[in-house]
């Protein structure tokens, strides 16, 4: 059987400030390919370039990555403020509405950091523009200085829900994560399961009720060492055995 595909929804960026490209980080494409079993394919975040039915055709489940550019708050019916920082109105138009296709027909989807944050508004959730400005919460920015190694550093807590979904597939009640955003959830959307929080009530892990197939997410960066971190690497097994079914029934159909 061939390996699944999965689509790595890329950013936009200015390399040496003048030409553009469409990216994703090589800790992604790796962590799909060698803990999800997966093809990793990079998806251009343009509307103008994708149509989310030929695409959802090639693919068998999608990775929504981090980024810094933030959702726009024009999508959870919010004004933009300076606190929240820069957007991607092009991404949020590939992003979003194919959340919500995925999730209606079942495809497997895996939100990491911004694609947390995009899962919970595509279910028509919003989002607070800075979680450290709000009382009693902890500042969940990457550092600004030091190694690769240091800014992913593990950091704090994650406690899920007794019996959750989370907690059954780490096989633990709470484990340890690294935190590098700056956004959170703020009204969880529709369907939207919070099933883990950071030691501050900052919501870290969700999935989607009733939805036909994957949907967790989380608001940390498991592709990080994912192949050898305790809590990343059932998260990418997970993902990849879903797009493996996925990719085993659409065959079946096809013949």
């Amino acid at each position: 059987m061939r390996r699944p595909v999965i689509g790595i929804i890329g950013n936009s960026y200015l390399i040496n400030d003048q030409y553009p490209a469409h990216a994703a980080g090589e800790m992604n494409a790796q962590a799909v390919a060698e803990v999800s079993n997966a093809l990793p394919l990079i998806v251009p975040s343009d509307p103008d370039m994708v149509c989310l039915d030929a695409l959802m055709a090639t693919c068998d489940g999608f990775l929504f990555t981090g980024g810094r550019p933030n959702v726009h708050p024009e999508e959870y019916g919010e004004e933009p403020t300076e606190a929240h920082g820069a957007f991607d109105r092009a991404r949020d138009r590939v992003a979003l509405p194919l959340i919500r296709a995925c999730v209606a027909q079942g495809q497997p989807i895996f939100g990491i950091c911004r694609g947390f944050q995009e899962v919970n508004v595509a279910m028509g959730g919003s989002l607070h523009p800075e979680i450290r400005d709000l009382p009693g919460r902890d500042n969940h920015r990457m550092p600004p200085d030091g190694t690769l190694e240091e800014k992913f550093a593990l950091r704090h807590k994650v406690t899920f829900s007794e019996g959750g979904v989370f907690h059954r597939l780490m096989g633990a009640p709470e484990v340890m994560t690294n935190t590098l955003h700056g956004q959170g959830i703020k009204v969880p959307g529709a369907r939207i399961v919070i099933d883990g929080h950071a030691p501050d009530g900052t919501p870290e892990a969700i999935y989607i009720k009733d939805a036909p197939g994957f949907t967790l997410s989380v608001q940390w960066h498991p592709e990080w060492n994912a192949a050898d971190d305790q809590v990343s690497r059932p998260l990418f097994e997970a993902f990849g055995e879903a797009c493996s079914a996925w990719a085993a029934g659409a065959l079946r159909k096809a013949g």
